[in-house]
């Protein structure tokens, strides 16, 4: 029996509005194309350029349409003004991820584009995204500018580098940090017209494990005025950009100084270091592990494979209050550290990790790298998944239990405690041991334990 068609004059089935005072925003650099409920305003799409008393003038007629809540994507660094005008005007504004909305066809305006981003707002079809209070997002910036900084000046070292492959001086093949007070000491007599290799070995440092024979030789070679000239300016290039992350270390002391104190210093002292280590080239120029611990309440660097750069990622990245996430699971999740499972059709496609931009997840997986030598409970961990999985896969595992810890760190308030690791630990090897016992049970041996 043949089935009757549906009539074509049907109207399709309408989704219930959850949101109804919402708007959608597509934003661009010069233009932002605004949609608003239809029964709002006779022209409900409208077009306003981001200058600021245009994205002024964009809040208060959002305002007088009796808007509460905004959608708008995440595009670039476009939205920060709009959000922040905004959200000072008392609005909710809802930031989403570009790739959940742009996978739909028949989109091809802005127009349609801000439309359709208010229609999946009100009917409550999109997510927002995670933003921390605004005192963090402050911070963030700073750090943010500042590894920027760090990278300006590993590429004037490089350029350094070259210039003494291209006169064949292999100072830097023989010392181990160019930029260290030996190396910067040669550069310096070199480039004021020295020339005796001799005399310039003399300038090294005593704790340089390089012979003198072997300076003198790496420092003979072809002192070119064109590869001179570049090695200068590449050596005050390196140092401007250290001054200018002095600068910043500053400033961003001096916001951290207003945030206020989870814990009394004074009461609870910090800790002493549990891996000390001497300060790094590129560490902060002020005592920022004090500062977290008095922020955060906590000391993350008690964490093995945690440092004062790891933790201040921690805070800049996420702040210090993790209740907008209802779990570790979810906060796992958000960071990019669980397999995304992939499935259609009742079959597994991927179960891969999605990938993600996320710098806290990358501080995470370099710090579950330099687990490889740690004498730990979460050391001996990714040795352990390293020899099943392989590395990549231990980082991320590594990684993933880290951020479970650092989440419960922070929610709970409770120090680092390595010793609740050990009652995880006792149940493995009773497992092992039960293993062994059994299978040397199965050819006819058995088990004797060796006196202590």
């Amino acid at each position: 029996m043949r089935r009757k068609r549906a009539g074509k004059g049907g109207a399709a089935p309408s989704l219930q509005c959850i949101e109804v005072d919402a708007a959608g925003i597509d934003v661009g650099a010069t233009e932002i194309y605004v949609a608003v409920p239809p029964d709002r305003d006779p022209n409900p799409v409208r077009c306003f350029t981001t200058f600021t008393e245009d994205l002024q003038e964009l809040a208060a007629w959002l305002l007088t349409c009796r808007i509460r809540t905004v959608a708008m994507e995440s595009t670039g660094v476009y939205w920060i003004p709009v959000f922040q005008v905004l959200e000072a005007r008392g609005l909710k504004v809802c930031l989403v991820n570009s790739q959940h909305v742009k996978h739909v066809p028949g989109r091809k305006s802005d127009v349609a584009d801000c439309q359709w981003l208010q229609y999946l707002h009100s009917v409550g079809l999109l997510r927002g995204s995670y933003r921390p209070e605004d005192a963090i997002c402050r911070v963030r910036s700073l750090l943010r500018h500042r590894n920027g900084l760090v990278e300006m000046a590993a590429e004037h070292v490089q350029h350094m580098q070259k210039a003494l492959s291209q006169m064949n001086l292999q100072l830097h093949h023989v010392l181990s940090d160019l930029t260290g007070r030996s190396g910067m000491a040669i550069l310096d007599a070199t480039l004021a017209g020295e020339r005796n290799p001799h005399v310039l070995a003399e300038l090294r440092d005593g704790r340089v494990k390089a012979s003198p024979e072997t300076i003198v030789k790496s420092l003979v070679g072809d002192y070119r005025r064109e590869h001179l000239f570049t090695l200068r300016q590449s050596l005050e290039a390196y140092r401007h950009y250290q001054a200018l992350m002095t600068a910043c270390d500053r400033e961003i002391e001096e916001y951290l100084k207003e945030f206020d104190s989870k814990i009394d210093v004074d009461q609870h002292p910090l800790p002493r270091e549990r891996y000390p280590h001497p300060r790094r080239k590129n560490e902060f120029h002020f005592d920022m592990r004090t500062q977290l611990y008095r922020i955060l309440g906590v000391d993350l660097t008690a964490i093995p494979g945690f440092n004062a750069i790891t933790a201040n990622t921690v805070l800049a990245e996420v702040g210090r209050d993790l209740s907008r996430f209802r779990s570790a699971a979810a906060f796992v999740s958000w960071l990019g550290l669980c397999p995304q499972n992939n499935k259609s059709g009742g079959k597994v496609l991927s179960t891969k990790t999605r990938r993600t931009k996320n710098r806290l997840n990358r501080a995470l997986r370099v710090a579950a790298h330099t687990l490889h030598r740690s004498q730990t409970y979460l050391g001996a961990y990714y040795r352990r998944m390293r020899a099943r999985l392989g590395a990549p896969k231990a980082i991320t595992a590594a990684a993933h239990k880290l951020a479970r810890i650092v989440f419960h760190l922070l929610t709970t308030n409770q120090s680092f405690d390595e010793s609740i690791f050990a009652a995880d630990e006792k149940r493995r090897r009773t497992r092992i041991e039960n293993r062994l016992r059994r299978q040397a049970s199965e050819y006819g041996f058995q088990l004797v334990a060796l006196p202590s």
